[in-house]
């Protein structure tokens, strides 16, 4: 029988974390000077760096909906789904805890920050989403993949008409999942979206995995659709205003990146795909295992979670772009090394997170929400 290990998702997982741990690094360190939007070294760099969430996003929803789907088949659904909610609740505590400056508040000064909302949240948030709309179709899988992939167009289709929103009547603990007004860097809305096309591509490898065929298929679907997508979805966008004449087509097509960066994802999983069978490295997979504790140490080796003081704060915009590249290399290399080989303090951690989570879960339960 065919294997159903889907080995190439590791390793989108082991190249998204580290396209964001050189990306983090770049952004954090490199000199401003440097920064020109007229250099093609640094204009591809800032292209490749924008396809780095939505890539991280799809492939999440995609991990997480493919063992859901798988769990039914084995009996076990129930459990998946208290793994995932659990899962859910410990993203978002992580998300938080890694804003908390401990010592400033040990001094009394209080303030805000901590509740911005970043990519563990909005990962989290959304695998409790993918849940909650799993449980409400009855586990149908077909009717479960046509929700998602209508959620996934809709939320991209109407970003014109949230993409200003402040949410200025919202409590802030709240409204800084729906808008960045407040200092999000993530929000729930529009990265959802690209959560509900991976669950959405999941159904497929869950239905269609075993066919003869299939795989061959899936890569072709992926390129051509991707590459559809980067070079000609906006002037179907613009084509379709054109005889519609409605504004929010126009609007969507004056700045159609999500679809854009939809497409650069499909392109990539595809040749990934295809190339599978190259990529079943240990350390490879490995690191595209380790994801959450290879962001956890970046954070906090980075941008100084808990004591403020990390490499943002020691070179900030400092470095010229030799200095930054290597740095970059040196920083992903240690990191991943850290993660995959050395740190065991995480075990101690997320199991205490685990519980906490598990907690909020089983309450919630019991309440019938």
């Amino acid at each position: 029988m065919k294997s159903s290990r889907l080995y190439f998702i590791d390793a989108v997982r082991a190249f998204a974390i580290l396209m964001m741990l050189q990306g983090h690094f770049i952004d954090t360190l490199l000199a401003a000077e440097f920064r020109d939007p007229s250099n093609v070294a640094f204009r591809i760099w800032q292209y490749f760096r924008g396809i780095t969430a939505p890539t991280f996003f799809t492939i999440s929803g995609l991990i997480f909906t493919y063992l859901l789907m798988k769990a039914r088949a084995k009996g076990d659904v129930k459990e998946r789904i208290k793994k995932g909610v659990v899962r859910g609740f410990m993203l978002i505590g992580i998300g938080y805890l890694l804003r908390i400056p401990i010592f400033r508040w040990f001094t009394g000064k209080f303030g805000t920050y901590f509740m911005v909302i970043d990519v563990l949240q909005c990962i989290g948030l959304s695998l409790l989403l993918i849940v909650l709309f799993y449980k409400l179709v009855r586990q149908n899988h077909r009717i479960f993949s046509i929700v998602m992939i209508f959620i996934g167009t809709l939320i991209f289709a109407l970003e014109p008409l949230y993409r200003t929103y402040s949410a200025t009547n919202i409590p802030l603990f709240f409204a800084n999942y729906i808008t960045k007004a407040n200092g999000s860097i993530f929000t729930i809305i529009p990265w959802f979206g690209y959560m509900a096309y991976g669950a959405f591509i999941a159904f497929l490898f869950q239905q269609y995995l075993t066919h003869p065929k299939f795989k061959n298929s899936i890569i072709v679907g992926f390129l051509s659709i991707g590459l559809f997508l980067v070079n000609r979805s906006t002037a179907l966008l613009h084509y379709i205003f054109k005889f519609t004449q409605v504004q929010l087509i126009d609007d969507i097509a004056n700045f159609n990146y999500l679809f854009i960066r939809l497409g650069n994802v499909l392109v990539i999983f595809g040749i990934f795909y295809a190339l599978e069978r190259f990529l079943k490295h240990p350390i490879i997979l490995k690191i595209g295992q380790k994801t959450l504790s290879i962001y956890v140490i970046h954070f906090i080796v980075l941008y100084g979670s808990f004591t403020g003081w990390g490499l943002n704060r020691i070179l900030s915009k400092k470095l010229d772009p030799t200095q930054a590249v290597f740095g970059a290399l040196i920083f992903l290399v240690l990191v991943s090394l850290m993660a995959v080989y050395r740190i065991k303090a995480n075990t101690y951690i997320y199991a205490k997170l685990r519980t906490a989570a598990h907690k909020i879960s089983v309450l919630i339960s019991k309440r019938g929400i």
